[in-house]
């Protein structure tokens, strides 16, 4: 199994000091986090793109090149890039710049995003932004599969034998479909033979397993081979001690906290307490014995090869934190790597 750390890199008050990070400082501390992450061994790290408070996250491609210039191994994702958003070509051209500018170590995770500051600023809506992402996903591969293209759609102007620079270094670049819940996301994964992420956050396990089954389906459908198929999966939180007591302790006053805070916004609630999140989610806070019966679990409905982990602190101190990662490294990965085989992250 690989293994990557991912951040939406929201800014809010730290629960703890009660302090806001200015954009500068926080912007700052998620690079060196991707540094850490090298450091640690992860095999990954990937930026979410937001376009709503408390995210700062509106340009992944800028974050990860900043990352690419202090690092030098360490994968480096998109979770997710909203095409729906997006003018295709623009996102090739800055795509592929950081495809060179990183040596080839970029995979994009696409989605057609959610909240609803999007529909304010870029006049996206729910009626049309599967479509958007759809035409944008197209139009984006064909753009990195060819120097040039010819292409027509409904929602930018067309292309004649139009040329998008720079090239990128690779020549095949790794696209996956990251979804909650939406089938027509996992339906275009397999067409094009691509992997699916599955968000995996906010319910328990059987809507995302059914999800990933219908991928596998779909896959077979459109003639691939079953072992082709590859598939990732989120984590709904993360904290790792000694113990699982230490755990749970340790990540208390995060819980409650957010669980006011959907309360407050009139959100569902669908753990209700930290102990029905431990148990029916797919957080990983306990031991590292614990973590790992955990994965395994979901290994089995999912078959997953790939695996994001929070890159923030989330309410815990920073020591515990970086005590959590590490303690990932040493004790958790090396047995879920050995256990549960995947493939290299490169196409």
């Amino acid at each position: 199994m690989k293994f990557l750390l991912m951040t939406l890199v929201s800014n809010s008050a730290d629960p703890i000091s009660r302090k806001l990070k200015t954009p500068a400082e926080r912007l700052g501390e998620v690079v060196d986090t991707a540094v850490l992450a090298e450091e640690l061994g992860f095999d990954g790290f990937a930026v979410g793109e937001r376009h709503e408070d408390p995210f700062i996250s509106s340009s992944p491609p800028v974050i990860l090149s900043a990352i690419a210039a202090r690092t030098s191994e360490i994968g480096l994702f998109t979770a997710v890039t909203t095409l729906s958003l997006l003018d295709p070509v623009r996102a090739f051209e800055d795509y592929s710049t950081l495809d060179n500018l990183s040596d080839g170590r970029l995979q994009l995770i696409i989605g057609k995003g959610n909240g609803t500051a999007q529909a304010d600023l870029f006049a996206v809506t729910p009626q049309d932004q599967w479509q958007r992402n759809r035409e944008g996903y197209e139009l984006f591969r064909m753009l990195w599969d060819n120097e040039k293209v010819t292409w027509s759609g409904r929602f930018r102007p067309p292309l004649a034998g139009a040329k998008a620079l720079p090239r990128p270094l690779q020549s095949r670049i790794r696209i996956w479909h990251g979804s909650a819940t939406s089938r027509e996301s996992v339906d275009l994964a397999a067409q094009y033979g691509d992997p699916i992420f599955s968000a995996n956050v906010t319910h328990p396990i059987e809507p995302y397993a059914a999800l990933v089954r219908h991928y596998r389906e779909r896959w077979e459908f459109y003639g691939h081979r079953p072992e082709g198929a590859l598939v990732g999966a989120g984590t709904a939180g993360f904290h790792i001690a000694p113990t699982s007591q230490e755990a749970v302790a340790a990540y208390r006053f995060t819980f409650e906290a957010r669980l006011a805070a959907q309360r407050s916004a009139g959100m569902p609630v669908v753990f209700d307490s930290l102990e029905d999140l431990v148990e029916r989610s797919s957080a990983l806070i306990g031991s590292p014995e614990q973590v790992i019966d955990k994965v395994g679990r979901y290994y089995e409905q999912f078959g997953h090869e790939v695996m994001h982990l929070s890159a923030d602190a989330d309410g815990v101190t920073p020591r515990q934190w970086c005590r959590s990662l590490e303690l990932f490294q040493s004790a958790v990965a090396p047995v879920l790597r050995e256990r549960l085989p995947s493939r290299p992250l490169t196409p």
